[in-house]
């Protein structure tokens, strides 16, 4: 038998998370490289993500170099583009190293396992011409639904609404976002909960 889907966010409907979608005017465009098996990942943030961001494109694949559409895209923010991605040579958001006149108008971010963003940053290297970003080690995620060996590992949603707060220097207007991804654990985790009474 055949599940009814949600037509605005793709998930079953007893799934449906439309209404943990904000509606959010980011001043940095943000741009996700999504690797493919990470779109009908249950656990993924980047739909509540996209679908509350007013300035945020998604792109699925592991080789983006031929990809015109992106290209196209990051060309109209022409020196002002950055990479979150914690690189041995990022400079961490928030240090005087980042100047007034080169932060960032748009953000790539990776979204994937660390193993394939990984991929992705390798097969892709107009993506190490980038200046690259990280977020202070002292931000702590709250993603309770996957499991990582790596510490202090945040989920795509929280990495990037964590630059965002941090680059343009706006909590508020973030708040209802991390506020949303908090009921987005509670409500993943209340599946496993039915399914192990």
């Amino acid at each position: 038998m055949a599940r009814d889907y949600c037509g605005k966010c793709q998930r079953p409907l007893p799934a449906c998370i439309c209404t943990l979608i904000t509606d959010i005017d980011n001043d940095i465009h943000v741009i996700v490289l999504q690797h493919p098996l990470e779109v009908k990942q249950a656990k993924g943030t980047v739909t509540i993500l996209a679908k509350s961001l007013n300035k945020c494109s998604v792109f699925i694949g592991e080789d983006f170099t031929q990809n015109t559409e992106l290209h196209q895209l990051l060309s109209n923010y022409a020196q002002r583009t950055s990479l979150l991605y914690p690189s041995e040579h990022a400079n961490i958001i928030g240090e005087p190293i980042i100047q007034e006149n080169e932060q960032p108008k748009c953000l790539v971010l990776l979204d994937g396992t660390w193993k394939k963003a990984y991929r992705i940053f390798m097969l892709n290297k107009f993506l190490h011409e980038l200046p690259h970003l990280t977020l202070p080690r002292e931000i702590e995620g709250d993603y309770q639904i996957r499991k990582t060996n790596k510490g202090n590992a945040l989920s795509s949603l929280e990495a990037c609404t964590h630059a965002l707060i941090l680059l343009e220097g706006s909590y508020d207007k973030y708040q209802m976002l991390l506020n949303n991804f908090v009921k987005f654990n509670q409500f993943q985790l209340s599946f496993n909960q039915n399914k192990n009474p």
